[in-house]
C-alpha cells in the first residue's frame, strides 16, 4: 500500500509529460504531412529520377564511335 503513494504520483507526472510532448509535437507540425513518408517506402526515388532525365552513359554511347 505504501508503494502506491509513490507510484500513483509518478504515473500522473509521466502522463502529464506525455500529453505535453504530444501537444508540442502537434503544434510544431510533426503530424502535418503523413502521406509522404508512407509513399516514400513504396516507390524508389532512383527509378523516378532516371525516368525524368537520361543518364550520362546513355548519351555517351551514341557519341562514342569506339564502343
Amino acid at each position: 500500500m505504501e508503494s502506491l503513494y509513490f507510484l500513483v504520483p509518478c504515473a500522473l507526472v509521466f502522463i502529464g509529460l506525455a500529453i505535453k510532448v504530444l501537444f508540442w509535437a502537434i503544434n510544431n507540425g510533426q503530424y502535418d504531412n503523413l502521406d509522404t513518408e508512407a509513399h516514400r517506402i513504396l516507390f524508389d526515388a532512383d527509378k523516378s529520377k532516371k525516368a525524368q532525365s537520361p543518364t550520362a552513359a546513355d548519351t555517351s554511347d551514341d557519341k562514342n564511335p569506339q564502343a
